[in-house]
């Protein structure tokens, strides 16, 4: 379109996006004259520190504001609170699961609260650690190791010596879910072919973990003292200081 190349002219980096170029677009076509936006007082379009603040906060309180409730709180512009959510603040919109590879700044606080409270107790309690039990699940792939005579062909003398890595990782694997304490492993299992990961199978879980702390720890089982700290394969706290 002529008026979206003229746009990026003569307004480079600053120019309103396609979609909302090809919107005022038909407006103009059908008639409207006035360039004023429909909202009250005009809509800020500066990515500034204190703007971000404000949307950071927003977030914190009500993580589900979609782009355009954000914009029409703040009075900014669609497209520059796009920009400040998902490259100011460095996050994304997923539907109903977590995916982060790196901690965005509302995980980080939340790990920091965390943190504080088990510091909190370990320094008023001397056997607050010694009494936690954490659980973590990992996937175990299966390795093939090649023989040298396996890893040996035939070359030309003018070719290169073949490579032998250490080691292949085959398709096959298990989750493997493992429980420890201060004093080492209390519990693993491996999750059996074909089993699907639901809370039928964590309750199974959990209920062969309490019967290894009745067994291997019977200070903690006699007590009812120990404290799970129960972490999954994305890294994300479940639940701390849960008693059994």
């Amino acid at each position: 379109m002529k008026t979206l190349e003229m746009l990026g002219k003569c307004f480079g980096s600053d120019t309103l996006k396609k979609t909302a170029v090809y919107e005022w677009h038909e407006r103009f076509k059908s008639g409207r004259e006035c360039v004023e936006d429909e909202r009250s007082g005009r809509p800020s379009t500066l990515k500034t520190d204190e703007n971000i603040n404000k949307v950071r906060e927003m977030l914190i309180n009500n993580r589900k504001l979609t782009i355009r409730e954000l914009a029409e709180d703040l009075n900014i512009a669609y497209g520059s609170m796009q920009d400040i959510v998902i490259n100011g603040l460095g996050l994304r919109r997923v539907a109903a699961k977590l995916v982060p590879k790196e901690l965005n700044f509302m995980q980080k606080r939340d790990r920091v609260v965390i943190a504080k409270d088990m510091i909190s107790k370990a320094e008023s309690d001397s056997t607050f650690i010694k009494r936690i039990i954490t659980g973590d699940e990992t996937w175990i792939y299966e390795y093939d190791t090649q023989s040298r005579h396996q890893a040996s062909e035939w070359k030309a003398s003018n070719e290169p010596k073949p490579k032998k890595p250490y080691r292949f990782q085959l398709k096959k694997k298990a989750m493997l879910t493992v429980f420890m304490d201060y004093n080492g492993i209390v519990h693993h299992e491996f999750l059996p072919e074909g089993q699907t990961v639901n809370k039928e199978y964590y309750l199974g879980v959990m209920r062969r973990l309490r019967e290894a702390v009745r067994q291997k720890r019977k200070d903690l089982w006699a007590n009812n003292s120990w404290i799970l700290h129960m972490i999954t394969h994305r890294r994300t706290v479940l639940s701390l200081s849960v008693n059994f």
